[in-house]
């Protein structure tokens, strides 16, 4: 995966009505299209007496894999509007399937646009967004006596400790973006005279907690 990417917090459900039409998005993390086959198959059955389960998803680091489907719908009236909303808040290997209960009013071309799009949005912002960092975990070994100091500048930098063990010296498990690591190091340096040493180890993600808010402020918008 990239180093940064955006998705949805959990799996989840959400519903809104308009006209008399009921909208159910049931959307998912996915790691194939097997799987995303598999989740829409599951909601068809789950749903026997809707109208419509239209659907998009996007996979891949760079989304090179985007599907969507209209199942009835008016041409470009469900599946892309579907599609256009995992597009905008930028969420990869991200399922949505809308099921539609047709109320009796027909909403035309336009209504049908607006009410997937409405109905995937608000299902993303009741499970929340997440960015899934890749981060390198780091061994820093130091005194005793150094602890409390490297404890308040690691909060004081949202740093949390992954694991604390304590033997001859205490060993402080963190961990940090690639793009980070070179800065984080010199301040750690600089913090503790060199009187430390550290240790590189794996990889892992992590999930970090987002905003569109954020999201808008970072691009300057």
């Amino acid at each position: 995966m990239k180093n940064e990417s955006l998705t949805i917090k959990s799996n989840g459900t959400h519903e809104i009505e308009i006209k008399k039409s009921r909208f159910l998005c049931n959307m998912a993390r996915i790691d194939s299209e097997d799987q995303a086959k598999g989740i829409i198959e599951q909601v068809t059955k789950e749903n026997p007496k809707a109208n419509h389960n239209c659907y998009a998803y996007m996979l891949g680091d760079d989304d090179h894999i985007q599907r969507e489907s209209d199942n009835g719908e008016p041409s470009g009236t469900a599946g892309v509007p579907i599609l256009e909303v995992l597009k905008m808040n930028e969420l990869h290997n991200v399922l949505a399937v809308v099921t539609r209960y047709f109320g009796g009013i027909k909403l035309g071309a336009g209504g049908l646009i607006r009410a997937y799009s409405n109905a995937t949005s608000t299902t993303v912002d009741s499970l929340g967004i997440v960015k899934l960092v890749n981060k390198q975990k780091i061994t820093l070994t130091i005194d005793y006596n150094q602890f409390d100091k490297l404890k308040y500048f690691l909060e004081s930098q949202s740093i949390p400790i992954e694991e604390t063990t304590y033997t001859a010296k205490i060993q402080v498990v963190i961990a940090v973006s690639d793009e980070d690591f070179d800065s984080l190091i010199t301040q750690i340096t600089n913090l503790l005279s060199d009187q430390f040493s550290y240790q590189k180890g794996g990889y892992q993600i992590f999930e970090v907690p987002y905003s569109r808010e954020k999201r808008q402020n970072e691009s300057g918008n």
